[in-house]
């Protein structure tokens, strides 16, 4: 069962009887993933650029938009228009399968890994999960990467809480610390 079947069939049902809401479309839904990718001080490294976007690229099946700086920044040696990030925004069915992948494969991978702490939640019930290397997930083979990096993960949801966010993540089946 995909993890869109398992929201429709079990998740939806489960939310309305819990939160008393009785139209299926108001119940809190995932909208969008975002992947993203700050490249820090190697920003200038173009080898670094490189492999951090093929990275990403297996990581979600889609290619990454650049991010550049909007202006210069001195002391962080900065100038405008440099490349210093990169993100991908995955919705629908590719999102499903990645968040799906994220849950099941990815995070029991992480080395000391024990639960997502329910502060990762913010007040409009969206969820961020930075990664500190870009091993735990499978597409990445450790054997071929020659530096890694961290990234991290936002997932936008329609909850209006962070009681409504945190309840849609668990019934979903992301492991939070108790």
């Amino acid at each position: 069962m995909t993890l869109k079947e398992k929201y429709n069939s079990e998740v939806v049902p489960a939310l309305k009887e819990e939160m008393g809401i009785k139209n299926s479309f108001a119940v809190p839904k995932m909208n969008k993933a975002v992947v993203n990718i700050g490249l820090g001080d190697k920003a200038k490294n173009d080898s670094y650029i490189e492999n951090a976007q093929k990275t990403i690229e297996a990581i979600t099946g889609q290619r990454p938009i650049l991010t550049k700086a909007r202006k210069s920044i001195a002391g962080f040696k900065i100038r405008e228009g440099m490349v210093v990030g990169m993100r991908v925004t995955l919705r629908g069915d590719r999102m499903y399968a990645f968040i799906d992948k994220l849950i099941n494969v990815t995070m029991p991978r992480i080395r000391d890994f024990r639960g997502l702490s329910p502060k990762m939640v913010d007040r409009q019930g969206n969820l961020s999960v930075g990664f500190r290397e870009n091993l735990a997930f499978p597409e990445v083979n450790p054997d071929a990467v020659d530096t890694t990096h961290g990234l991290q993960v936002t997932i936008n949801t329609s909850a209006e809480t962070k009681e409504e966010g945190l309840l849609l993540f668990r019934k979903l089946g992301f492991p939070f610390q108790k």
